[in-house]
């Protein structure tokens, strides 16, 4: 909120107006100009679309998008794609925030699309512009006291951060058995007298894909990411069901392992791997297309990552007659 208050008083100094981007902004201050935690001086605050028809020398922009996010209102400026506003050479964008432990990939993407467009763009790790938006630890502190809750629990930041709160609570006198330091998906169950974990229930990333919700679970994540690395080896093999010798094939497609017309040599040797390991099945006996398969892929995948130290899916089809 200071860093909103210092903008505004900055801009009003230099008889700047103020236009505010961002859904989560633009709610933030307004809540926080109803309720007196900011100063608007009067005339200051105004709509984009009359912003944009002010010198761009008089206006300045308070948006959401610090911290690189997809969506956000900056994100979409630098990436020219702001329905209302267009970022321009000489434009100036202070970023007065640390990227959070992750996100220092999409924020230096962001930086960088804006020198792109022009644009001077002042941020922490060359300007020291950081002003942190998280209370002190005395700050906690008087939260604390001024409430004086009965239970307590902390929520937001990494583990090792919520212990540490959760010992603030102690120092200021807040019973240890009342102090909860809860994982995701812990249920806590209170009554006046007293609190406890009541159990568990299923938390975590819900995924969408498509019009399925949640449908999508490790194994199909484990075998995109698989493909999406060394791709897929089909191996087609027709067998006759009486005798179990090899009938047609063994025939080889590759989406995205090798191009296979450039590969000719690699994809001949492996083909003869798929027959040795065959061969062996007849040898051992082995019935089960189960069996089969697993041959297949054990050989083939071994022979695949000898030549190319790449481990592709390999997705064996036996077809009998």
């Amino acid at each position: 909120m200071h860093r909103l208050q210092q903008a505004i008083h900055i801009a009003s100094k230099y008889n700047r107006k103020v236009a505010v981007v961002g859904r989560s902004m633009v709610n933030v201050v307004s809540i926080a100009s109803e309720l007196g935690y900011i100063d608007i001086p009067e005339g200051t605050l105004i709509e984009l679309e009359e912003a944009n028809r002010l010198p761009r020398n008089r206006v300045v922009i308070l948006t959401t998008g610090s911290q690189g996010e997809p969506m956000s209102a900056l994100t979409r400026m630098a990436l020219s794609d702001h329905r209302q506003v267009e970022i321009l050479p000489g434009d100036l964008i202070i970023i007065s925030a640390t990227p959070i432990p992750g996100n220092e990939k999409l924020v230096a993407r962001i930086i960088d699309q804006l020198f792109k467009l022009g644009a001077q763009v002042v941020y922490e790790s060359v300007s020291g512009t950081h002003v942190s938006g998280h209370p002190s630890q005395e700050e906690l502190k008087l939260m604390l006291n001024l409430t004086r809750p009965r239970f307590f629990v902390p929520i937001h930041g990494e583990y090792r951060m919520m212990i540490k709160h959760a010992e603030l609570a102690r120092e200021v006198g807040i019973p240890p058995g009342n102090i909860f330091v809860a994982e995701n998906g812990q249920v806590l169950e209170f009554t006046r007298r007293s609190g406890r974990v009541a159990g568990k229930v299923t938390a975590g990333k819900v995924l969408v894909d498509g019009l399925g919700v949640g449908d999508v679970g490790n194994i199909v994540l484990r075998d995109r990411k698989l493909l999406s690395q060394d791709g897929i080896l089909i191996v087609v093999v027709t067998i006759n069901r009486d005798t179990g010798l090899v009938m047609a094939g063994p025939d080889i497609v590759s989406r995205g392992f090798v191009y296979v017309r450039e590969s000719e040599e690699l994809m001949d040797e492996a083909k003869i791997r798929v027959k040795s390991a065959l061969d062996k099945c007849n040898y051992r006996g082995l019935a089960e297309w189960s069996a089969i398969k697993s041959q297949i892929r054990e050989t083939l995948g071994r022979f695949l990552y000898e030549k190319t130290r790449r481990r592709p899916m390999i997705l064996p089809i036996i077809m009998e007659i």
